[in-house]
Order: structure tokens, then sequence, then C-alpha cells
């Protein structure tokens, strides 16, 4: 739920990579900054999009991920609070359109940014500037892990990391689809690969529901 009034205390709460920045800095983003709510589901970006603004994500979680012209989908990343989107941000620090989707996988809210006041603090703020490349950085990792993980590895040893990363208290709570959009492979394959897992007494499947027995 969106609060009413966004103190300076809450914003370094959610996002302590701005602890160290001036009052001046929280006290901008507090003062342009508008709170924007959203259901789980929502299409946030689509491929191709102009970025107005940008978000700072204060409760929820994103997908972002790329549409292939098969329809396959895969998830170049996630966004959790405390976070940004850095293909957001990049989109208007070179004035490009958004070349990704990003969806909404829980209903939440973030401080909304206009892409002119995004810029200033960016030129005006080196901790505004840090916190932005610290994020650039970690997905540049994620992804390029993403590509080797994709090219070098199996499809089994993936979705197998897949379900112990994803999983709470040994279930994961999911369909067939969605771990297919996630890897960027398609459902017959995981369905394939969990059927003999399932086999191998690894896990026991049932709707939307996989149980880890011994992976």
């Amino acid at each position: 739920m969106i609060r009413e009034n966004i103190s300076a205390e809450y914003l370094l709460q959610v996002f302590p990579r701005l602890r160290e920045s001036p009052k001046r800095l929280i006290k901008r983003i507090l003062r342009s900054g508008r709170p924007t709510e959203f259901s789980q589901g929502a299409r946030l970006y689509s491929d191709g999009d102009a970025c107005p603004g940008i978000g700072l994500l204060c409760e929820g979680e994103v997908r972002v991920y790329k549409i292939a012209e098969s329809g396959r989908e895969i998830t170049l990343y996630e966004i959790f609070p405390g976070e940004t989107c850095i293909l957001n941000a990049a989109c208007i620090l070179s004035h490009k359109n958004y070349p990704a989707n990003a969806t909404a996988l829980t209903s939440g809210w973030m401080v909304h940014l206009p892409g002119s006041v995004f810029l200033e603090l960016i030129e005006d703020f080196a901790e505004m500037r840090a916190f932005v490349f610290s994020l650039f950085s970690q997905r540049l990792a994620e992804i390029m892990e993403l590509v080797e993980e994709v090219t070098f590895r199996r499809q089994d040893e993936r979705l197998v990391e897949y379900i112990i990363k994803k999983s709470s208290d040994n279930e994961l709570h999911t369909t067939h689809q969605a771990i297919a959009n996630d890897l960027g492979t398609s459902r017959e394959v995981v369905s394939r690969i969990l059927k003999s897992l399932e086999q191998q007494k690894k896990i026991v499947l049932s709707r939307s529901l996989i149980r880890l027995v011994k992976l």
C-alpha cells in the first residue's frame, strides 16, 4: 500500500544505497517524485515504449523480459524494493525507447520521477550516479551469467538450479510455462525434464506445485 507521506527515513530504509547521500538529494526526490501504485500482472513497459520517467521501487517485484518473434520469452532480470530499472535509466540517459517488457509479478508501488528530474539528479549528485552505476554493474553481471547459462549449460542443470533457487520450504508454486519464460525455453522442454526428475523421485509434481525431495 502506498504511504500517504513518504519520509526521508522511510526512503533511506528502502534504498540503503542512498544512505550516504546529502539531504538535498533526498528532499528533491521526495519533492519531485510521485507515488504510483500498480497491480499484479500490470504491464509497466512494452518493447518500444518511450521512457518519460523512472520508478524507484518501494514495494513489489517486477520482471523485465524479452519476447522472440516465436512468442518465446526469457527473463533478463527482476527488480526488487530498493532498486530501479537500469534499462529504464539507460533509455532516459540515451534518449532511446525501452528495449524490453516489464510486468509486475506482485502488486506494489514506486516513487516515479520525471525523466528531466532524473537527469538533473544524475548530473548534480555523485551519490545518485553511484546508485545507478552500481545497479548497472549488478545487472550487467547477471545478464552475462544468463548468456553463459543459455549458451553453455544443459537445460536440465539450469532447471534444477532454478527450482532450488526459487523454492521456499522445499516447495515452488509456479507453472511450467512460467518456468519456461524465465529460462528462455519451451514449456514442452520444461515439462519433459520435470517428468524425468519426478520419475527419478527427486521431485513430486502436482498442479502449479513442485515439491523437492532430494535435489
